[in-house]
């Protein structure tokens, strides 16, 4: 299984950014899905964004046009840049990967987005 570091959280004011990276202990371009989800207090954990081994992407609508995921298979990483950040965003954040069908998660970082 392979094994998630998240960083890059913390607390930042509304319209700022923050970029998250995740670290993966083992090879990633073989890792058909990598992904961030989001849980905030009293809320579902929820997706946020997903990227293939291809490059393909999708965003949750809340999202589109503010985060952008990226991969680097050469790092073992994958990151999720976030601009314009709105209160709304303020959850832990999880780092995802799906090895035909082995899951595997991060233990989080927080994104506190001060209004």
């Amino acid at each position: 299984q392979v094994q998630l570091v998240e960083s890059g959280g913390g607390l930042v004011q509304t319209g700022g950014s923050l970029r998250l990276s995740c670290a993966a202990s083992q090879i990633i371009f073989n890792i058909n899905t990598m992904a961030w989800y989001r849980q905030a207090p009293g809320s579902k954990r929820e997706l946020v964004a997903a990227i293939d081994s291809s490059g393909v992407t999708n965003y949750a609508d809340s999202v589109k046009g503010r985060f952008t995921i990226s991969r680097d298979s050469a790092k073992n990483t994958v990151s999720l840049q976030m601009n314009s950040l709105k209160p709304e965003d303020t959850a832990v954040y999880y780092c995802y990967a799906n090895r035909w069908g082995s899951v595997s998660w991060g233990q989080g970082t927080q994104v506190t987005v001060s209004s």
